[in-house]
């Protein structure tokens, strides 16, 4: 992983995306302190997988729809079990 400054990476962006192309990851520093890192999307990490796979879980269980950028989630709200005071009539006695 190659190490560059912010000023740097401004000035020369094409050359550091070309090397995020070809694989490699680079680790954005900002006056010494680490602060981010690119890394190629080809080479996916497991959490991105994992949130994906979620994601896909919802959807076809009907809790969720999604198009590839924010989960759009059904308006309605969630239904509780069992007999007693809704959520929100809970938090208004509370709040008495």
């Amino acid at each position: 992983m190659i190490e560059v400054n912010v000023r740097e990476l401004k000035s020369r962006m094409s050359h550091y995306l070309r090397r995020v192309e070809e694989g490699e990851q680079i680790k954005i520093t900002r006056r010494g302190k680490t602060v981010g890192t690119i890394i190629p999307t080809l080479g996916r990490t497991e959490e991105e997988t994992s949130a994906e796979r979620a994601i896909r879980a919802l959807m076809a269980k009907g809790i969720v729809t999604w198009s590839g950028r924010k989960p759009v989630f059904p308006e309605k709200g969630v239904r509780m079990r069992g007999d007693g005071p809704t959520i929100a009539e809970m938090i208004v006695e509370d709040r008495r």
